[in-house]
């Protein structure tokens, strides 16, 4: 196994479907040992999620739950618990996206955890948080983006608000909660002390919201839908071409000048309507309206050529086949394969970012439920065939 940056930490992940199990996986993309822990028989609901489903699985389970071990494991019964507190004991983190006060209920409280192991990372990742008025609630990632803002002002100006084709939200809580472990992880090499890290879903896509809050409280500006553009921003669209549209991204002034002298139009960069960024955003349309003229006018292919090679922002709006098929996904490896034992060549997203020295790896795609039991209960816990046995006949694990 290539010297990966936290292979060294031992993750214990008992959430479920997404926000969850996505910090486990970029803790596991960058080498942790992440020990998923699912409800026997029926496992991570995310095993069964996904539109399309060859051989009756997942297509989404083997990106999700990749560089993990599945054990199973009954935390609704004390015995189960109690070997999820031994468990706790051996590991550096614990990750969890139930309610706030389910872990309390199981006599699972991070103090109670930390008795056996002071240093242990307890990352809680919620709709609301683990405080306030609202932490009871149940919150999933399509209310958490509503909630944070995101929402309102994704979209066309004369539609409902949209939401993105992923689940947004869902899976920045698990980045923010990613971020949020790996702090506290530092900290505990000077405190030598665990720490709760909690994520709330509207939070973290709160923290996306840039300018919002000051605009409306400071210059009484109310951001709308804006559809494919910003306010203010331009030119920065989608223009159409012969064979179809292109972006190009040109609001910056040097590049503004750059692109007015390629368009035959020199002049233009030194109009007073489109001389500086706070006139081009005033006179927008206009200007959208001029470069669509002249785009129209090209194929797309060349005239992208030319943007590139003057500096000029630009590009097509990708598809999963347009990413299969670009060079520059290739030479950077951006997507992998593995070999999926129903599916054959499993293809799928690399590691992000990308580190000169110890970089992360992809090295198991989602495991088969309890496929681990044995390594982790007899090797790590120590637990006998007869133990085991019990537990198993028990159903607790």
């Amino acid at each position: 196994m290539p010297d990966t940056p936290l292979s060294d930490l031992r993750v214990i992940e008992i959430g479920q479907l997404l926000a969850g199990p996505f910090c486990g996986q970029l803790l596991g993309d960058f080498g942790a040992e992440v020990i998923k822990v699912e409800p026997p028989g029926s496992g991570d609901p995310m095993r069964d999620w996904g539109r399309e489903k060859p051989h009756g699985k997942s297509l989404w389970w083997p990106i999700l739950a990749r560089n993990k071990k599945s054990v199973t494991l009954n935390l609704r019964e004390p015995e189960g618990q109690a070997l999820l507190r031994r468990l706790a004991a051996e590991a550096d983190v614990l990750v969890e996206n139930f309610r706030p006060g389910t872990l309390e209920r199981w006599g699972l409280a991070p103090e109670t955890l930390w008795e056996d192991n002071p240093g242990l990372i307890v990352t809680r990742v919620t709709g609301y948080g683990q405080t306030g008025p609202y932490s009871p609630r149940a919150g999933f990632g399509s209310i958490g983006e509503a909630m944070g803002g995101i929402r309102y002002v994704t979209g066309d100006p004369g539609n409902p608000p949209s939401r993105a084709g992923i689940s947004l939200g869902d899976e920045l809580a698990g980045t923010f909660a990613a971020l949020g472990t790996l702090v506290a992880l530092h900290a505990r090499r000077r405190t030598g002390r665990g720490q709760v890290v909690d994520s709330a879903l509207y939070e973290a896509v709160f923290a996306m919201m840039e300018s919002l809050v000051p605009e409306w409280e400071l210059a009484g500006y109310q951001r709308e839908r804006t559809g494919s553009v910003l306010p203010n921003v331009a030119p920065s669209n989608v223009y159409p071409t012969k064979d179809g549209p292109i972006l190009i991204a040109a609001n910056r002034d040097t590049i503004w000048r750059r692109l007015a002298e390629i368009m035959g139009r020199p002049e233009l960069a030194d109009d007073e309507r489109f001389a500086t960024h706070g006139a081009r955003g005033a006179n927008a349309d206009e200007l959208d309206d001029m470069i669509g003229l002249w785009t129209s006018g090209h194929e797309s292919g060349p005239l992208l050529e030319t943007l590139h090679e003057n500096g000029i922002p630009a590009g097509l709006t990708y598809r999963a086949k347009d990413m299969l098929d670009d060079p520059h996904y290739r030479a950077r490896e951006a997507i992998i394969r593995l070999a999926h034992p129903e599916f054959g060549d499993f293809p799928m997203q690399n590691v992000v970012p990308k580190l000169s020295g110890t970089p992360g790896s992809v090295r198991t795609l989602g495991p088969e439920l309890g496929r681990h039991n044995d390594e982790i209960y007899r090797e790590l816990l120590g637990l006998t065939d007869t133990e085991l046995t019990r537990l198993s006949s028990g159903g607790i694990v």
